[in-house]
């Protein structure tokens, strides 16, 4: 193996410990704080308000900023669609990450394992890289594409293919790390090995059928490395 792509919200950054408390608020606020609104928003983003917690199988997970954006709309009978993307990427900047794991460490290890390092997020490329950037990591990549980077989003595989073509390699030497089906089957898609993570909201038993392997964190893939022989 010689370059893994990441995904990035719930696989390089621990899911709703980044963006439960986040959801909420966005959702009260764009319904107006209307308690029915409030509701039907939640339920459509899989999303549990009391809790402040996304649900397995919640659009957010997995989907482009694009397509939640519609969601919202459709539940607010509203088409203001450029004005709440720009809203939601915005206040999406200014979001304290909960790194899955320590970052620097975990990219310097990856590294001295002379390994071509990349993100492929469903998020835009901006909040993205100011995302990477701030847990100090985004000039240890190779490449970092969002769904608006001109490669599509997951899970087709245009975003991982793009990586292999940016670093020269193909697809058979290289993994797709995630934490959704989406991130597994861009990965499959692309012909390269796939590693599920549990730090989004996605359980083990629907990540195993479709990895190579399901670890608790990207803090254990050096090992499963160095144990396969990669």
């Amino acid at each position: 193996m010689k370059g893994v792509i990441f995904d990035k919200d719930g696989t390089l950054f621990d899911f709703n410990a980044t963006w439960g408390a986040w959801a909420g608020t966005m959702i009260s606020a764009e319904a107006g704080g209307d308690t029915s609104l409030i509701t039907a928003l939640s339920h459509r983003l899989g999303y549990d308000y009391g809790a402040g917690r996304f649900q397995p199988g919640s659009i957010v997970i997995a989907e482009t900023v694009d397509v939640v954006a519609d969601a919202i709309l459709d539940v607010l009978q509203k088409d203001d669609k450029p004005s709440l993307i720009q809203r939601m990427n915005a206040a999406a900047q200014q979001v304290p990450q909960a790194e899955a794991a320590p970052l620097i460490p975990f990219f310097e290890t990856m590294r001295s394992l002379n390994m071509k390092l990349g993100v492929a997020t469903n998020d835009t490329e901006g909040p993205a890289r100011t995302h990477l950037a701030r847990a100090g990591v985004v000039d240890m990549l190779d490449f970092v594409a969002g769904s608006d980077s001109g490669f599509g989003g997951k899970p087709a595989p245009g975003q991982l293919l793009a990586f292999c073509e940016a670093v020269g390699l193909t697809p058979e030497v290289c993994a797709m790390v995630g934490d959704s089906t989406h991130d597994l089957f861009a990965g499959q898609s692309a012909g390269m090995r796939t590693i599920g993570v549990l730090t989004g909201p996605a359980l083990r038993a629907e990540l195993e059928p479709h990895a190579d392997v399901v670890l608790d964190s990207i803090a254990d893939i050096p090992s499963w490395i160095a144990a396969n022989r990669l």
